[in-house]
């Protein structure tokens, strides 16, 4: 595996990890568990950050004139990490609504 593609692989599985965290986010405030729900989205903001870095990488070598082809696992990992970005978006959005129900 050369170096672009770990930095792709590494994208995919931080994005993945964002996803899952912020998911499990929404089921904590779901739960009315609020602490744990904070905790979860925290981990997936980390996580997403990570992922960013690795997207930042790769702009960097394609401005530094390092042509990366566009192949389906590019693809994959750019998908991964834009669902994350929402995902995240909306678990803060759930957990926000959780909290003003559960305290009424």
């Amino acid at each position: 595996m050369d170096e672009q593609e770990q930095i792709v692989i590494n994208l995919i599985v931080n994005a993945g990890s964002a996803r899952s965290s912020a998911i499990e986010a929404i089921q904590y405030a779901k739960a009315g568990d609020m602490e744990k729900a904070n905790e979860s989205l925290q981990q997936a903001k980390e996580s997403v950050n990570e992922a960013h870095h690795s997207q930042t990488e790769m702009i960097q070598a394609e401005i530094r004139g390092e042509k990366t082809p566009l192949n389906l696992l590019m693809v994959h990992a750019q998908d991964h990490l834009m669902t994350s970005l929402v995902v995240i978006d909306l678990a803060q959005e759930f957990i926000d609504i959780y909290e003003k129900v559960n305290n009424k």
